[in-house]
């Protein structure tokens, strides 16, 4: 087995961190289910017209997704606190057509309402030579946009299910007051 390709991104959720780790920690698998789940129903309802309108190609494949570890990184020299997944997935058929991959979800806080989501990964190509000059051809570009869909589509999932900030639920679970005129208040 040669040296990983290594890819990466990351993108942010308009909640609070503390909701985001709360959820991440609590059904972490679940959570990335769902996501992927709901991200590929609403793929498969928009292929047909996807694919007559564009002739393309759709490269699809069924992944055993596991957690294997959750860390916290506790705040050092002014740091913020981090949340640490380290996640892997494999083909479920055909594995040996398929890179596995090892990758870590880290999360963090940057402002009271904004939490930034990292995703680094690593893989294998698989068959070889021929595997090697398929990724530096095509295979890296759909391992990065595999990627990007993937943190996309659990971006979504946890905006679906974190009530935002500014509704009473979530002023609410944050302890923020709620800014709303009192209804049993004469102005």
């Amino acid at each position: 087995m040669g040296e990983p390709r290594t890819v990466g991104c990351y993108d942010y959720v308009t909640r609070a961190h503390e909701d985001v780790f709360r959820l991440l920690r609590q059904e972490p698998l679940e959570l990335l289910q769902r996501a992927t789940t709901s991200a590929s129903a609403r793929a498969r309802s928009l292929a047909t017209s996807l694919r007559v309108e564009l002739a393309g190609l759709e490269i699809s494949v069924d992944v055993r997704l596991q957690v294997r570890r959750i860390r916290d990184r506790e705040p050092i020299a002014g740091a913020l606190p981090a949340l640490r997944i380290d996640l892997t997935w494999e083909a479920i058929h055909n594995s040996a057509l398929f890179p596995a991959t090892f990758a870590e979800l880290l999360v963090w806080p940057l402002t009271a309402r904004e939490t930034q989501l990292e995703l680094r990964a690593a893989y294998w190509t698989p068959m070889g030579p021929l595997g090697t000059a398929f990724d530096a051809a095509l295979g890296r570009r759909i391992a990065k946009a595999a990627l990007h869909h993937f943190l996309g589509d659990l971006v979504e999932q946890l905006e679906c299910e974190l009530p935002p900030l500014d509704s009473p639920r979530g002023r609410a679970e944050s302890g923020l007051p709620d800014s709303r005129p009192d209804p049993t208040h004469d102005a």
